[in-house]
């Protein structure tokens, strides 16, 4: 069969900087806030005349985290509490023939620093770093289709998962004017319930952390609560 080689048109900015803790799907949280960067010889005004006028765009990305780790027909889709498995090609597992994504963002707003062309995005899930190969407008009439079947992800995944901060980590976020959602933003990842599937069925407190942005954000999880005891800043 045929291959093909593709130019890396650009690489995002996001505030996840490890897999673990993004949002499975696109738009599940919208304090989720990320830059694409285009650089020369895309950093060209020309090349996104008109961008502005639409208020989402797909992009396609390389999971190029795990780009290396090969691909297989059987996936084990998390949302199916990752004991089922399906073909590849019926989820949106990372572990594809060729490591390709399709994500809708919301675009924010253009604008230009340092000679860099940046598209300023929101509702992302995507890993820092992440190689972006094409954008492409989001079409309401074509790609919202009211009528389609979802299969086993027919609905926005729900969790019962409620959070709380401790003091410290209350006070910090308080204390961060250049990121004024971070409480929501870690509240909303962690309603998503970034655990691996065999680890929800633990009664016994758990101890988490991760990186958003870059901040170290340490918690624990007991049964369907988890508390925010630790905020701090990494660099």
């Amino acid at each position: 069969m045929s291959s093909f080689q593709f130019n890396v048109i650009g690489t995002i900015e996001s505030p996840y900087k490890q897999k673990f803790a993004i949002p499975r799907q696109p738009g599940l949280i919208a304090e989720a806030r990320g830059k694409l960067v285009l650089e020369p010889p895309y950093a060209d005004d020309d090349i996104i005349r008109g961008i502005d006028s639409f208020s989402h765009l797909w992009l396609l990305f390389v999971f190029h985290q795990t780009a290396d780790k090969g691909w297989s027909s059987l996936v084990r889709p998390p949302r199916l509490g990752g004991n089922t498995r399906k073909g590849v090609f019926a989820t949106r597992a990372t572990f594809r023939p060729n490591p390709i994504g399709l994500s809708v963002v919301q675009l924010d707003r253009v604008y230009r620093q340092n000679g860099k062309l940046i598209l300023e995005l929101s509702g992302i899930d995507l890993l820092d770093g992440t190689p972006i190969l094409d954008i492409k407008p989001y079409l309401p009439y074509a790609d919202a289709l009211p009528n389609a079947l979802g299969g086993f992800a027919d609905s926005a995944p729900e969790t019962q998962m409620t959070v709380s901060f401790s003091e410290q980590a209350s006070t910090y976020c308080q204390k961060q004017p250049d990121y004024p959602g971070l409480a929501i933003l870690i509240e909303k990842v962690l309603k998503q319930d970034p655990r691996p599937s065999y680890k929800k069925k633990r009664q016994a407190e758990q101890y988490y952390g991760m990186t958003l942005y870059h901040f170290n954000i340490k918690w624990t999880v007991n049964g369907e609560h988890n508390h925010v005891t630790e905020i701090s800043q990494l660099f």
